[in-house]
């Protein structure tokens, strides 16, 4: 059948063993629907796993209703199941609740919830996330206002791929503009001091 290719797969991508558990096979039926473009049936198994606690599933069903994939687009149901999954610690899902409230789509816009999602998600080495927390601090929002924190974020960022590089890249240098070259060479040192403790030093 089609979706035996890509569910094994996702099994390699999940490191999952050939003999799943109860709900890991049908975790990876609707990733191989999902990868496959058949987001009826993804929605199908995703929606029972999630509702039994599932963070995959629970991210993924977020993005689905997200982005209307299979179902009708609910930025609010979005929201639900990200802040589900994004509390088990699923940083996919965290980046994208704390875009949601960026944003004010499904939740009422508040800057201060984008900054707290973010930072979770950031953490953990999400590159959209350090992003996110790069323009929050350049422009105070949620936080107060830090150029050396949001260079700092825009470095991470980049290094990490984030979204739109170039872009990020462009909101770095417009930052660094704005400051002095003492203050560039402390966000560059926190940049590595954060990245070297894998997160856990950032302040």
């Amino acid at each position: 059948m089609k979706w035996i290719s890509s569910a094994c797969m996702g099994a390699v991508l999940l490191g999952c063993a050939v003999s799943a558990p109860a709900g890991e096979f049908e975790l990876l039926r609707g990733l191989a629907a999902y990868l496959d473009g058949d987001y009826p049936l993804a929605y199908e198994e995703f929606r029972p796993l999630a509702e039994q606690g599932d963070k995959v599933a629970q991210e993924r069903l977020g993005w689905l209703y997200d982005n209307g994939l299979g179902i009708s687009q609910d930025h609010a149901e979005a929201a639900k199941w990200y802040r589900r999954a994004g509390e088990q610690g699923n940083w996919d899902a965290q980046s994208k609740l704390g875009l949601l409230y960026y944003q004010g789509r499904g939740v009422p816009q508040d800057y201060t919830e984008a900054a707290k999602w973010s930072r979770k998600a950031a953490e953990q080495g999400s590159a959209a996330a350090q992003y996110m927390l790069a323009v929050l601090y350049g422009l105070g929002q949620g936080v107060l206002q830090d150029q050396v924190r949001a260079h700092m974020w825009a470095n991470i960022a980049t290094v990490n791929g984030g979204p739109n590089s170039p872009e990020l890249r462009d909101i770095r240098d417009k930052f660094a503009r704005e400051m002095t070259r003492d203050q560039i060479a402390e966000a560059q040192r926190r940049a590595r001091e954060c990245m070297e403790s894998n997160y856990t030093n950032c302040d």
